[in-house]
């Protein structure tokens, strides 16, 4: 089978916004047959069948109807629903990234299956080309500030790995795991400079005004000095191009951040 032969065949539904952001960014939106409700946050999608995603989809008769040959999905997944998809007979591709490096490695994986693989590459490049950019500014900032994120506030979730990675190229430092269940008390000792909000799902619709109404927190420098900010969720959270506006925003922060914190 040529790659132009297996490109036309292919019919993807992609579960995971993440996909559908590198899909489309290397010219494999022609491929796709349906997406989820999600995937217009982050990807031109208009036109395309909205689906549920692998968490919330009840049943699997919805992309039976769009004959698709392979499914994307991501974390997190509701076990049946896993089960009822590797049990039809097209394809189901399951995607986990947690570093940069396994972002890249997905870029390049889809890439291949698309017969894309100069176009994943020169998005692989844009993407490292970017942050590097910014980790260059970075320097500008004297002190390493040290930063929260947050991907989820009940239970408290750490936004995950590839978040730190950012906040490091940004000029910041995590203080707290990434992608783990912590307390408050743990925030608290923790004694973060920022907090920065991206809570799953939610845009930019996470509330500062909760971490100001912790208890625990009233000591951390990041409450006293008002320092609670909101990233929509989109940027932070899907593993791909999205990140580079990210990356961007949380730069943003932290050198004005880092400003005020020297006028002071």
């Amino acid at each position: 089978m040529t790659p132009r032969t297996r490109k036309s065949q292919l019919r993807i539904v992609s579960l995971a916004p993440s996909a559908t952001s590198i899909l489309c960014a290397i010219g494999a939106k022609p491929a796709l047959v349906g997406v989820t409700n999600w995937c217009a946050d982050v990807a031109p999608v208009d036109g395309l069948p909205k689906l549920r995603d692998c968490w919330r989809m009840e049943s699997v008769d919805e992309i039976l109807r769009l004959k698709p040959t392979l499914v994307i999905g991501s974390v997190p997944y509701k076990q049946e629903t896993v089960g009822k998809l590797l049990d039809q007979a097209f394809n189901f591709l399951a995607m986990n990234p947690r570093t940069l490096a396994s972002v890249y490695d997905d870029i390049q994986l889809l890439g291949g299956i698309t017969a894309l693989t100069p176009q994943a590459k020169r998005l692989i490049e844009k993407m490292k080309r970017e942050f590097a950019a910014i980790e260059k500014r970075a320097r500008e900032i004297n002190q390493k500030l040290k930063v929260y994120c947050e991907a989820w506030p009940n239970p408290r979730i750490s936004s995950p790995p590839w978040v730190a990675e950012l906040v490091t190229i940004c000029g910041g430092q995590m203080v707290l795991p990434a992608g783990e269940k912590v307390s408050n008390e743990q925030v608290a000792q923790a004694r973060p400079d920022v907090i920065v909000l991206a809570w799953a799902a939610t845009g930019g619709r996470a509330k500062p005004e909760k971490s100001y109404q912790v208890k625990e927190w009233e000591d951390v420098p990041a409450i006293r000095k008002r320092r609670v900010y909101v990233v929509r969720d989109e940027l932070l959270n899907t593993p791909g191009p999205p990140l580079i506006a990210g990356a961007r925003e949380l730069f943003r922060i932290f050198y004005g951040a880092s400003a005020s914190r020297g006028r002071k």
